[in-house]
């Protein structure tokens, strides 16, 4: 028997305003020129983190930056081991992709699969000039090498705890947990 997983607050809804906040502004100052800025979310939930970044973008230089949604499922490495059939949603670039700066915009960085996944997705849909990863946490834990050029916090977890984020547009509520492994009680406590 399990008892339940230890959780613990890491960003409280404030501290995730003032990263994504962060996040926009360093966007701001790499990506020029912002007429040739497009925002990538990967589903799920950086979707609506890269409309958040969207809108701030706009609020401080007055550019509204075209957003996507990419769906990698099909992309990824892992995607027919031992799970039941893949449910695929679309991906949405309502832009031409050759010759803009992507921005991949994601939740969570940790082994790097994911972000490999997303630039193979990005560039079936053209040659972009150049492709930034943007993450709300790094946890660290790199099985490729990948770096994010953006990052909202840095967060050191073991491999055996998990970083859930959770966003008003999809739970209702910002934060950013850290969960452990369930305690064990038992013959192998």
């Amino acid at each position: 028997m399990s008892a339940l997983v230890d959780r613990r607050l890491v960003l409280d809804a404030t501290a995730m305003r003032r990263a994504i906040r962060r996040l926009a502004h360093e966007i701001i100052e790499k990506c020029e020129p912002l007429d040739r800025l497009a925002l990538v979310g990967v589903r799920t939930r950086g979707v609506p983190l890269a409309h958040r970044l969207q809108a701030l973008v706009h609020e401080v230089e007055g550019v509204r930056p075209p957003v996507g949604e990419l769906d990698i499922t099909l992309y990824r490495d892992d995607v027919f081991e031992g799970l039941d059939l893949p449910v695929v949603q679309p991906t949405v670039l309502p832009f031409e992709v050759a010759g803009r700066s992507i921005v991949l915009v994601d939740d969570v960085l940790f082994t790097g699969r994911t972000t490999r996944a997303a630039l193979d997705a990005v560039m079936d849909w053209g040659r972009p000039r150049a492709v930034h990863l943007a993450v709300l946490v790094d946890r660290g834990h790199r099985e490729l090498p990948l770096h994010a050029d953006f990052i909202g916090a840095r967060i050191e977890t073991q491999r055996d705890e998990s970083i859930r984020v959770q966003l008003c547009e999809i739970d209702g509520v910002d934060r950013v947990d850290l969960q452990g492994r369930p305690e064990r009680r038992g013959e192998d406590a």
